[in-house]
């Protein structure tokens, strides 16, 4: 059984290694990204402006 498994890496270790190193750029990239995102935290946007008032400035146009 180990033997089987063992001969399967060897033969498929290009590809294995190919995987290894995608699956770690991938989670690097989002880890990057997402540091990023909490460094920059912002306040939440406030609409301050009612419908009325919205609709008296599309009307006035």
């Amino acid at each position: 059984m180990l033997s089987k498994f063992t001969n399967l890496v060897k033969e498929r270790k290009s590809e294995i290694i190919l995987a290894i190193g995608v699956a770690l750029i991938s989670l690097f990239s989002f880890l990057m990204g997402y540091i990023t995102a909490k460094y920059q935290e912002k306040e939440p946007l406030i609409i301050e402006t009612t419908g009325e008032e919205i609709s008296e400035i599309n009307t006035g146009l």
